[in-house]
């Protein structure tokens, strides 16, 4: 049996990616937070609450953390070839200190988790049932990273950073193939960013609903420059809270995401009170010049996280599908 050696001097740099992700952001921030809002909104569908969900994900990382330290390596059709998963004791206090939610508040929801049979409890044994809630297999959510890695490994091999471009196909294979290891650090990158955004707006409703405006803008800086040049974050940014950048109503918000109206009407005279957002003669919500400013800093971590998370992937594929390459 011959064993693949990978090229050590081959081997992607995280902060190679980190520069590629910030001159290239014209061309990748609208996939990659179009995606991310696409996810949030996932979240909400499940219990129509983001706390709830960040319970569930909060103890599957911790299983899959599990699953790491002991070398267990499981495939996506492995760890879904059952509804449930046996996650390790945790109390209430270890919930709210971790997801930053008042006590009472968690262990309101863990118990609301049970009743929905969500969480449950046999003998010694605590469980997470998948089949008791919505949004479980994430059938397109490896897709859309797939497709947002397979543009990002285009910008890449221009750049010499990658010797070729890598197809979302065999990116899929590759988080596939990996699962438990690729959506522990998935989840890893994602609870952080959800907890930043959280001590800033206060609560995920106002995040999701604010980054519904940030997509929204994202893509229209992207649909309105006709030629595709592509540019730097600063530049783009800049772009994007140009006064005369479309907005977006709460109607369209509310449809996109799923919270209620009232509570989406609501949320947003709240950022409009802190400055995030403005509102035009339209009843039309976009994003303020001190956008860049209050989100800076961990816009700038979220880029180093999925720069790192980029680079553990693509350093899978090239050790998976080196003879493809």
């Amino acid at each position: 049996m011959n064993i693949k050696i990978p090229d050590i001097s081959k081997k992607i740099n995280k902060k190679d990616l980190l520069n590629a992700l910030n001159s290239h952001y014209s061309a990748l921030g609208p996939i990659w937070v179009t995606q991310q809002m696409d996810w949030m909104c996932g979240i909400y569908t499940s219990f129509k609450n983001h706390d709830k969900y960040l319970i569930v994900i909060y103890l599957l990382k911790k299983t899959l953390d599990f699953y790491s330290i002991n070398f267990v390596l499981l495939s996506y059709d492995e760890f879904y070839k059952k509804d449930t998963v046996e996650i390790g004791n945790f109390t209430i206090s270890e919930i709210a200190q971790e997801l930053n939610i008042p006590k009472e508040s968690a262990r309101r929801k863990v118990n609301e988790l049970e009743e929905l049979g969500v969480i449950k409890k046999f003998k010694k044994k605590i469980i997470i049932d998948r089949s008791a809630f919505e949004y479980v297999k994430p059938t397109n959510t490896i897709k859309r990273i797939s497709r947002f890695l397979a543009v990002f490994s285009k910008m890449l091999s221009e750049d010499e950073v990658l010797e070729e471009t890598i197809k979302s196909s065999h990116l899929e294979i590759v988080i596939k193939n990996n699962f438990s290891f690729i959506w522990k650090i998935y989840y890893a990158m994602q609870i952080p960013m959800l907890l930043e955004y959280k001590k800033i707006f206060k609560d995920l409703e106002s995040f999701h609903i604010f980054g519904t405006c940030v997509v929204n803008q994202h893509l229209y800086t992207h649909t309105k420059d006709s030629d595709k040049i592509i540019v730097d974050r600063e530049k783009f940014l800049q772009t994007m809270v140009d006064e005369k950048m479309q907005g977006i109503n709460s109607m369209s918000i509310s449809d996109i995401t799923g919270i209620p109206r009232a509570t989406v009407t609501r949320k947003l005279k709240l950022l409009v009170k802190k400055k995030v957002l403005s509102i035009d003669n339209k009843k039309h919500y976009r994003l303020t010049g001190n956008f860049g400013k209050i989100l800076k800093q961990v816009q700038n971590n979220n880029l180093i996280t999925l720069s790192d998370f980029s680079t553990k992937i693509y350093n899978l594929a090239l050790i998976e599908y080196k003879k493809k390459f």
